[in-house]
């Protein structure tokens, strides 16, 4: 078998990679003439260290060992020390406590017999090992197995990261997740709790009597958001498609065939700059509830973040960044003038005034587009000075039709829509509305959009023929909002970067 196989490692791991694959090479030479399986599949641990370190770690020895508590348990070496006719190894398993599922295993020459303590000897860090034995604890009071069978279940051909270090460079943690979460238990405990978190919005979605639907992910027409999509052909049909930037008109067109309560959580494609927040495949959550409006949909997604964050952490008190982050409290609600009045230092006068708003982002060195109007001006001034300033969880209502294409405009004030933004930590969370179901007013904004389109707003909707025809047919009053789940993620694992919660992140092809 040849070794000429590409590497990333350097000279020293090289040499080590190239003596475990001596290793490996005598391996199969000695399975081969003994009729056994070098990478053998016939091992089945029947129990994991978390739950034994949760169940005996608090028991002495003097109770424990007289019980002869048998275990088998399989994992990846990840320390050895060799003394003599007797050694330790710590096993790493895939369990999860207070550990992180790791437990010890005394390793002796008169239990194992000559010739399997000498293979043991010659294991390297990083291989899987199958064992079984007997619980007992150390004289220094750790819980370790004492094993009488031990067995080398996968050979590990390239060296683990430094055991104190672990992976230094970010990228390399990125890009080499795999390796990242062998090492790093921090690493493995943020996706645990993305998994719980998850779990219970799913779950609490259900309790709420919403039904989980899966929706098209390659779309004839993107829609949903104002994004640039990724495009591709679909070989069969000899069209051009797109990958989703939403599921929005699919959930949509479910509420018009009569489900009146429906969510997804699934991935969403943008193709766009790749930052700490953005990665351009992104998981986010949209749920439609007919008969809500805009201030249901506020008290629902309050509730689910934090349901979400208890699940996770255990509390809905949390702190990102080294500062708390009261999911606990009500969030506060106030609208795109509002916010500039409390938080851009504007009078109440001033908030109203389209020159002062006007000059005043040009004094940021914005220059506001000429068609600009009051709601718009105050928008943008909002996204130049008052999002950053969000830090704890505060709805933004009110936004103007203008930036809004697939909201309900109010009743009260058709210049302005019954929408809102969540921001917790200067950041977008949710987006939410109550829904445009008015199949004519809806045409006739998709029709804007596609006059800017046409203007040169990569970003600009597409009109849908066939989202227009299904609001023709009556979609009952509704409210919907989207999720970012990758955000949400970042909040509650206190992680700084999208790409700290996606197990695999957009990256740059390695060169």
């Amino acid at each position: 078998m040849s070794t000429d196989l590409p590497s990333v490692l350097s000279d020293d791991d090289n040499k080590l990679t190239t003596e475990r694959r001596e290793k490996l090479r005598l391996l199969r030479d000695q399975a081969r003439a003994a009729g056994t399986a070098v990478f053998p599949n016939d091992f089945k641990p029947r129990h994991h260290a978390a739950d034994l370190q949760a169940q005996y770690a608090g028991l002495d020895n003097e109770v424990l060992e007289p019980q002869g508590i048998a275990v088998a348990l399989a994992g990846r070496m990840m320390l050895k020390r060799i003394m003599g006719k007797a050694s330790f190894a710590t096993l790493q398993d895939g369990s999860f406590g207070s550990t992180h599922g790791r437990i010890q295993l005394f390793i002796s020459r008169d239990a194992l017999g000559e010739a399997a303590y000498d293979a043991f000897k010659h294991s390297d860090l990083g291989d899987i090992l199958g064992a079984e034995g007997v619980l007992f604890k150390t004289r220094t009071g750790e819980l370790s197995v004492k094993v009488s069978s031990l067995r080398l279940l996968t050979k590990s051909l390239r060296p683990l990261p430094d055991k104190f270090h672990g992976m230094a460079d970010q990228e390399q943690k990125y890009r080499q997740r795999y390796v990242d979460l062998i090492t790093d238990e921090t690493a493995r405990a943020r996706f645990v709790a993305r998994s719980k978190a998850v779990s219970s919005i799913r779950a609490f979605m259900v309790e709420h009597d919403f039904l989980e639907v899966e929706t098209p992910m390659l779309h004839p027409i993107p829609g949903g958001a104002n994004a640039k999509p990724f495009i591709t052909h679909h070989n069969a049909l000899d069209q051009q498609m797109f990958l989703r930037i939403a599921p929005e008109l699919y959930l949509k067109r479910l509420l018009v065939g009569g489900f009146e309560r429906v969510f997804e959580i699934n991935r969403s494609y943008r193709n766009e700059g790749i930052s700490v927040r953005h990665n351009p495949e992104f998981t986010m959550m949209e749920f439609y509830a007919a008969y809500w409006n805009h201030h249901d949909l506020m008290d629902f997604t309050e509730n689910v973040l934090r349901h979400a964050a208890i699940a996770a952490t255990g509390s809905a008190q949390i702190s990102y960044a080294g500062k708390p982050v009261a999911l606990d409290q009500p969030f506060a609600r106030l609208s795109v003038r509002e916010s500039l009045v409390v938080h851009a230092g504007l009078s109440d006068a001033e908030s109203t005034d389209a020159r002062m708003l006007h000059a005043k982002l040009r004094s940021l060195g914005q220059e506001p587009p000429a068609h600009w109007k009051l709601a718009e001006l105050q928008f943008g001034l909002f996204e130049a000075v008052v999002e950053e300033q969000l830090w704890q969880p505060t709805f933004i209502i009110d936004y103007p039709v203008e930036v809004s294409p697939l909201a309900r405009a109010s009743d009260s004030n058709p210049a302005i829509t019954e929408r809102f933004e969540l921001f917790i930590t200067g950041r977008e969370y949710a987006n939410g509305f109550s829904e445009l179901n008015d199949a004519e007013d809806q045409a006739a904004r998709f029709q804007s959009q596609v006059a800017n389109k046409d203007a040169g707003d990569e970003e600009a909707m597409y009109y849908d023929a066939d989202f227009i025809r299904a609001l023709e047919y009556g979609m009952p009053p509704a409210g919907g909002c989207g999720i970012g789940i990758d955000r949400l993620m970042m909040l509650i694992t206190d992680s700084p970067s999208i790409r700290d919660v996606i197990l695999f992140p957009a990256l740059r092809r390695e060169s």
